[in-house]
């Protein structure tokens, strides 16, 4: 063998990728209800963006994004989320002149150089939403609706949502000083991760995972405690929304997120049967960062949630995908006489919109309808010299077993009328 893929990258097969269109379908069929647009941003980005954007105290732009020089001597970065290339083609193409607010959906791969496991991959894929230019919280409310619905029409089950409300600069610095005061005591005792956030960026320390930090955390100030007038409101007000669509939630005063750009709401959709990275989706208010990319002050809300996560949840709780429509019709010649008459016909059917497969190895009939049976179709055509001399074919129902002459002519209007 040449080569290997690259590690933390996966090959999808036509077994796989027709599960990945019939939910990448409900995906979108769900955007269009929710009156989502679709945008396609460069799979890489000048890293700049994701300094800015992702924010430079992460473990994203610390340890996992795929940088390097381009032969220009341009740094550039493989995307490692979607939201800052989303909010710079926002602002690139004055999105914001256009009536507010823009919403906007993507599908498409993402990139981060991490320690591929469970739900782990450097190559992995996201669908996400992004919302600008409203700042009420039902903006929040209606893309959390959204992820909820998705998982719902899949038929996932143990689904668990969990909300906070990280303010905003105004009240964050108190909460900031709070948590660095709480935890200062214990420094020395936390690991190096949380050392180094501590002056840089203490609310990350929140989201460590390590439960020798968890444990000097117990009684820590939360985010609730610090918010401001404006912020509670805000987050009351969410909940609400929530409460009036009857979507369960939790509210979680340790999540924070993983980026720096977060405010105000900030929630997780959890499901635990899929191992460690238990979380199937993300997201949050962001009203800082079209600002901080270069546009005018712009509210933005949105979330992100990892296409292969979504299959690994799937196939944790056994829930089969409807299985994709094989060819309707498969056109089979009795002999190379019959070859280009058969290939004629298959063209015509395809012609009329009707899925069409056929021979074109020159197998024997036998051979033919053993290839035949993995397109699972729903009739069999079969072109011969004798019928085709009487100006007939035979069309076999596959479902019934019967078989039958019909004339030539009639047998591609025959079968677009069984189709239509």
């Amino acid at each position: 063998m040449l080569t290997k893929r690259p590690r933390g990258t996966n090959d999808f097969l036509p077994e796989d990728t027709g599960k990945w269109q019939y939910v990448e379908a409900l995906l979108r069929e769900l955007c269009h209800e929710f009156g989502y647009e679709e945008i396609r941003t460069p799979i890489f980005e000048e890293t700049e963006l994701f300094l800015r954007g992702v924010g430079d105290t992460t473990d994203i732009v610390q340890k996992e994004m795929y940088t390097f020089e381009d032969a220009g001597g341009r740094s550039v970065t493989l995307r490692p989320e979607n939201t800052a290339s989303a909010v710079r083609a926002y602002v690139e193409n004055k999105l914001a002149a256009r009536p507010q607010p823009t919403k906007l959906y993507y599908i498409g791969p993402m990139f981060r150089y991490e320690r591929p496991q469970a739900g782990r991959f450097r190559q992995f894929h996201q669908f996400g939403v992004e919302c600008f230019g409203a700042a009420s919280p039902a903006a929040d409310a209606e893309i959390i609706a959204l992820a909820w619905e998705f998982y719902q029409r899949l038929g996932l089950k143990g689904l668990e949502l969990n909300i906070n409300s990280v303010g905003c600069p105004e009240c964050r610095p108190a909460y900031r000083q709070a948590l660095q005061d709480f935890l200062r005591p214990n420094l020395d005792k936390l690991c190096d991760s949380c050392r180094e956030r501590f002056e840089k960026n203490p609310l990350r320390i929140l989201d460590c995972k390590n439960p020798e930090c968890q444990r000097y955390l117990a009684g820590a100030p939360t985010t609730l405690d610090a918010l401001c007038d404006d912020c509670r409101k805000h987050f009351a007000a969410v909940c609400r929304y929530l409460d009036a669509i009857n979507i369960p939630y939790k509210i979680n005063t340790r999540l924070v997120r993983g980026l720096d750009y977060y405010t105000n709401t900030a929630f997780e959709i959890l499901l635990d049967d899929i191992g460690a990275q238990s979380a199937v989706c993300g997201g949050g208010r962001y009203n800082r960062l079209v600002e901080e990319l270069g546009g005018k002050p712009t509210p933005g809300v949105g979330f992100a949630l990892g296409m292969e996560r979504v299959f690994n949840a799937l196939a944790a709780q056994q829930i089969e995908l409807p299985a994709e429509r094989g060819v309707d019709v498969f056109v089979a010649a009795l002999d190379n006489g019959a070859a280009a008459e058969a290939f004629r016909l298959a063209t015509e059917l395809r012609r009329r919109g009707i899925a069409a497969a056929q021979d074109v190895m020159g197998r024997s009939l036998k051979a033919q309808f053993k290839y035949a049976d993995k397109f699972a179709a729903a009739y069999t055509l079969i072109v011969g010299g004798e019928e085709l001399s009487r100006g007939t074919v035979q069309l076999r129902d596959m479902a019934a077993g019967e078989q039958r002459e019909i004339p030539l002519a009639e047998a591609v209007a025959y079968l677009a009328a069984k189709f239509a």
